[in-house]
Formats: C-alpha cells, sequence, structure tokens
C-alpha cells in the first residue's frame, strides 16, 4: 500500500535535532519522513519508531530499508511506547511527537476519519482497538455525547448534535460517515452551515479524539518524555489544534519555571530548579513557501525544549 504523508515542518525538525545525537524516538513514526531525513542528517543516529498504526509501520519499514540496523519499530500508542522504553532504561537525545491524524488517515477513505467520501464510520488509528466510532455514536448517552463533541470539538451546537444523533440512531443505526455528517448537518441552525468550515468538522474530530484517547495519550506522553531524555537532549512536539498545543506549553513552561513562591517573595525558596530551556521565544510555524506546497501545514505549531 502506498503510504502518502508530506512531513511538516522538516527543516525545523532537522534544524532543533542536536548536531551529536545517538538516539532518538519517534513517537508518531508514519511514513518515517521526517525519520529518514534526520538518519540521512546525522550520522550514527539510533532510532526507535513508534507508531500505533499497522500500515504505518509496514510503510515506514520499505521507506528506511537502506538504513537497516540503525532503527526497530514499536507497534504500540506513542503513550505505550515511550512507557515501555522508559521502563527498559532506554536514554536519547531526542524525542519527536507529530500530534494528530495523519495525511494517509484522512485520505483513505475505508478508514473512516473523513466525511469526503462515504465510509464505514471506523477512525481506529490502531485497527486492533475494539472501539470505533460507530461504537461510540450509538452507544454513547445524549450527555456523554454533548461532552465529548463540546470539549473535543469546541463545538457551540453540541447538544443539539447530540440530540440529533440520539434521535436518529433510535430509527436506524449510523454506520458510514455520510449518514453522521447528514445527521450533524441537521442539527445546525441553516445560517451556521455556511462557515469556512464544513458543519461537520469540529463533531469528526471530537470523536476522533475520544476513540483514540489522544488528549490522554498527550499527557502521559508529557509525563514519560522527560525522563528518557539524556542531559542536553531535545523535546520537539508538532501539534495542530489548541486542544493539543494548551497542554504542551503548560508543561513544558512547568519545568522550564517551576517557582511556586510568591511574586512579592524578592528570591525563590520553594527550592524547585528548571528541568529544561526553551529554545525558542516564539511559536514556531509553517512558512508560506511550505504552506504554499502543502495547505495542511497551515495549522502546524512545533514547540522545543532542552534537557538541562
Amino acid at each position: 500500500m502506498n503510504f502518502e504523508h508530506i512531513s511538516v515542518l522538516l527543516d525545523e525538525v532537522l534544524e532543533y535535532c542536536p548536531e551529536n545525537a545517538e538516539s532518538m524516538i519517534d513517537c508518531t513514526l508514519g511514513g518515517a519522513g521526517h525519520s529518514k531525513a534526520l538518519l540521512q542528517q546525522v550520522p550514527g543516529l539510533y532510532l526507535h519508531g513508534v507508531d500505533r498504526d499497522e500500515q504505518a509501520l509496514a510503510a515506514a519499514d520499505k521507506t528506511l530499508a537502506d538504513f537497516s540496523g540503525r532503527y526497530t519499530l514499536h507497534h504500540y500508542s506513542f503513550a505505550e511506547g515511550v512507557r515501555r522504553l522508559r521502563e527498559q532504561g532506554v536514554k536519547v537525545d531526542y524525542i519527536l511527537a507529530d500530534l494528530g491524524v495523519s495525511s494517509h488517515q484522512i485520505d483513505q477513505e475505508d478508514r473512516g476519519f473523513s466525511f469526503r467520501s462515504d465510509a464505514p464510520l471506523d477512525m481506529r488509528m490502531n485497527q486492533q482497538d475494539d472501539f470505533s466510532a460507530a461504537d461510540l455514536v450509538n452507544e454513547t448517552d445524549e450527555w456523554e455525547l454533548t461532552r465529548i463533541i463540546r470539549v473535543y470539538g469546541e463545538e457551540t451546537f453540541a447538544k443539539r448534535i447530540a440530540r440529533q444523533i440520539v434521535k436518529q440512531r433510535q430509527e436506524k443505526p449510523i454506520e458510514t460517515t455520510w449518514q453522521l455528517a447528514d445527521c450533524i448537518r441537521a442539527a445546525i441552525p441553516k445560517k451556521f452551515q455556511f462557515g469556512r468550515l464544513h458543519p461537520a468538522t469540529k463533531t469528526f474530530q471530537a470523536l476522533r479524539i475520544a476513540v483514540n484517547h489522544e488528549l490522554e495519550e498527550l499527557d502521559q506522553l508529557l509525563e514519560n518524555a522527560i525522563e528518557l531524555l539524556n542531559f542536553g537532549g531535545r523535546l520537539a512536539i508538532i501539534s495542530f489544534h489548541s486542544l493539543e498545543d494548551r497542554p504542551v506549553k503548560k508543561q513544558f513552561k512547568k519545568w522550564a519555571d517551576p517557582c511556586e513562591c510568591s511574586k512579592n517573595i524578592p528570591h525563590c525558596i520553594c527550592g524547585l530548579k528548571p528541568k529544561v530551556k526553551l529554545l525558542h521565544s516564539k511559536i514556531i510555524k509553517a512558512t508560506p513557501e511550505e504552506i504554499e506546497r502543502n495547505p495542511r501545514s497551515r495549522s502546524a505549531k512545533l514547540r522545543v525544549i532542552e534537557k538541562i
């Protein structure tokens, strides 16, 4: 299977890799675009490639064939991957996480991530997982559906959409992407259906995040990543929406400035020391040239820290 995915912020990811890095973890390997470029750039670099998608791992193995002996692939979610590597005592110089869904997963119609074509309502990044988006919309009560759509989709009409889903599934199970998209459209007042985004965009995002436990995964990644880094090692995280970026920004700031003393106290007395330093003053975004080549990079945000 052809696994097409254009790596976002590739030049910036290469720039922030420590010059003499000996080992790294790509927490979201995908088609291995970032990792291949890093292995080419840094002689002797060893890669631990983690992905929950078996199709991605198979594609990555082909992409990295010229680097035999310099990588190991791990079929886990990124939270499980970093936890297991930490338990094994692995230490690395660079950790990369490119969050969210890949272009390949969106474009592969039978995975059900998009409403551009009619497909089974799936959305599982790991096809071995039991619980799909269809299970979620057909089995979850109205209150919890409302919460998921409001919190993970930041959708104004979450309650109306959840109510419409419950009403429709009582007549017939919602099993395809177009069934769900039509259901969402029916719930949203017509005057709000003609903006830049398709009416179903936010709800599809919310369901995908819930099905794959994406924000819980991110919390666990942040909990373990710092312990995997050697001193001078760097953690680079690419996010695509505020739900991902906010916890990353908050945790990076906490590591860089952990002092809990009152601002009225002239000197720190809490004894908490910084674990990292921030490597940039402003968030790193795609250049206009990259956005023109790859429109999906428009919303990408990169944050990088160095362990001290």
